[in-house]
C-alpha cells in the first residue's frame, strides 16, 4: 500500500484540506438553499426526495467511471477542469426556474462532485506517511464536515434574507476552491505516473479487485444497510424540525449543523484511536458499534419536544458517525494498493449514496401517509435493527481475516510493509 516517500507534504494536505471545506460548504449550502424553497413554497415530500435523488444519482451512475477517471488521468486537470465546470453549472443554477431545468442542473452538478471526490480522497494517502495518515484523515473529514456544519446554516440565513440566487452565487464561487487547488498541490496521481511495481518483484502484481476482500465488502455492506435504514431522516428532517417542532428556516440550518459538527468532534477522537488500532478487524468491529450509537441518536430524537433539545442528541450521534468514518477511510487506505485506490473510493461512495437514494425515496413516500415523528422513530429502529444484524458477518469476517492472517504474514510484518515508503508522485 503505497504511501509518500520522505515527511510527508503537509503543505498538500492544508491545501486539500481548505478546497474540500469551502466546496463542502458550497455543495451543503445549494441542497439547503434548494430544499427550504421547496418546504416554504409547499412543496411535498415527494419532491424534496426528487431533489435530493438528483443530487445523488450521478454519484451512483458514474461511480466506475469518475473511479478510473481518478486512476488514470492527472489529478490537477480533474480537479480543475471540474471545479470550473461545476462553478458554471452553479451561476447558471441561480437563474434557474423550472422544475424540471433546476432538477437536470443539480444533477449535472452531482456529476461534477462524482470525479472530485474520489480524486481527493485518494490523494491525500499519497501525501503522507503510513502512520500520519489517520491525522491527515481527520483534518480531511474535519474540512468536510465543518463546510457540512457551516452549508445548511448559512443557507437558512440567506434565504430567510434574499432567497435562493444569493446562496447560489456564493456556492458558484465557492468552487473556484478546487481550481486553485489543483493548481498549487504538488502531489499528483493518474495521467503518465503509473504505479511501478513492487521493488524485487518479477511481475507486476495481480489486479486489485473489491469483491475480492471480504473484510472490505462487509465494511461497505452493513454500512450501506444502516444508510439505506436510516437514510429517510434526510427527507423527513425538514418536516419534522420546520412544521412538527414549529421552527424558523434559521433554526433548521442550526439544529441540522449540529450533527456535522459532532462528526468534526468524533473524526479527532477517534484518529487517536484509529492510530493504535493496527488490527483491521478491530476497525471494522469499532466503527459498526459507532453506527449502532448514531441508530440509537436518530431513535431518540423522535421524542424531543422542542427542537433545542435535538441539538445535544444529535451532537452525540454526529461523534460516532466521525469515528466511523475515519475508520472506513483508514480502512480503505491499508488494504487498498495506490494505483486502485481513485476507484476504491468511488465505489465505496457509490454503495453508500445508493443506499442513501433508497432513503430518500422511502422517506418521500412515508411522508405522504405519516405524520414524520412517528417516522424519525421508525427509522432509528430500522438502524439498530440492521447494526444487529450486521454483527453476525463482521463477526465471520474478521475471523476469516484472522485466520488467513499466517499465510499473508504476522501483524507486525504487515505494519512494517505499511510503514515502509515507496516512491511518490
Amino acid at each position: 500500500m503505497s504511501f509518500t516517500s520522505g515527511p510527508s507534504r503537509w503543505a498538500d494536505v492544508w491545501l486539500a484540506t481548505a478546497a474540500r471545506g469551502v466546496s463542502s460548504c458550497g455543495d451543503f449550502l445549494a441542497a439547503s438553499a434548494l430544499t427550504l424553497a421547496l418546504q416554504s413554497a409547499g412543496a411535498g415530500g415527494l419532491a424534496v426526495s426528487g431533489l435530493l435523488l438528483a443530487a445523488t444519482l450521478p454519484l451512483v451512475a458514474l461511480a466506475p467511471l469518475t473511479g478510473r477517471l481518478a486512476d488514470r488521468v492527472d489529478s490537477r486537470v480533474l480537479l480543475v477542469a471540474a471545479g470550473l465546470g461545476q462553478a458554471a453549472i452553479c451561476l447558471a443554477l441561480a437563474y434557474a426556474g423550472h422544475p424540471a431545468l433546476v432538477i437536470a442542473l443539480v444533477a449535472l452538478l452531482a456529476a461534477g462532485l462524482a470525479v472530485t471526490q474520489p480524486v481527493l480522497a485518494a490523494l491525500v494517502p499519497a501525501m503522507v506517511r503510513a502512520e500520519d495518515l489517520p491525522r491527515a484523515g481527520a483534518l480531511n473529514q474535519t474540512a468536510g464536515t465543518l463546510g457540512a456544519l457551516a452549508g445548511p446554516a448559512l443557507a437558512g440565513l440567506l434565504v430567510g434574507q434574499f432567497g435562493t440566487r444569493v446562496p447560489l452565487l456564493v456556492d458558484a464561487v465557492s468552487y473556484l476552491a478546487l481550481v486553485a487547488a489543483g493548481l498549487l498541490i504538488r502531489t499528483r496521481r493518474g495521467g503518465r505516473r503509473p504505479t511501478a511495481p513492487a521493488a524485487g518483484a518479477a511481475t507486476p502484481p495481480p489486479a486489485w479487485r473489491f469483491r475480492g476482500d471480504p473484510l472490505l465488502l462487509v465494511m461497505v455492506g452493513s454500512l450501506a444497510a444502516v444508510v439505506a435504514a436510516v437514510g429517510a431522516i434526510n427527507v423527513i428532517e425538514v418536516f419534522f424540525i420546520r412544521e412538527t417542532l414549529h421552527s424558523s428556516t434559521t433554526v433548521y440550518g442550526l439544529v441540522t449543523g449540529a450533527w456535522t459538527l459532532g462528526i468534526v468532534v468524533g473524526g479527532w477522537l477517534f484518529a487517536r484511536l484509529a492510530r493504535r488500532l493496527t488490527d483491521d478487524g478491530a476497525l471494522l468491529r469499532a466503527g459498526l458499534v459507532l453506527l449502532g450509537g448514531c441508530c440509537l441518536a436518530v431513535l431518540a430524537s423522535a421524542a424531543v419536544p422542542a427542537a433545542w433539545l435535538l441539538v445535544p442528541i444529535w451532537l452525540a450521534g454526529g461523534v460516532g458517525n466521525g469515528g466511523d468514518n475515519v475508520f472506513n477511510n483508514l480502512l480503505l487506505a491499508r488494504r487498498v494498493p495506490e494505483a486502485a485506490r481513485g476507484r476504491a473510493f468511488a465505489i465505496f461512495g457509490a454503495a453508500v449514496q445508493g443506499a442513501g437514494m433508497g432513503g430518500y425515496l422511502i422517506g418521500g413516500l412515508l411522508l405522504e401517509v405519516a405524520t414524520p415523528r412517528p417516522l424519525v422513530a421508525a427509522c432509528g429502529v430500522a438502524g439498530v435493527l440492521v447494526v444487529v444484524a450486521a454483527a453476525w458477518p463482521v463477526r465471520r469476517a474478521v475471523r476469516a481475516e484472522r485466520a488467513a492472517r499466517p499465510t499473508v504474514g504476522t501483524g507486525r510484518e504487515r505494519r512494517a510493509e505499511l510503514a515502509t515508503p515507496t516512491p511518490s508522485r
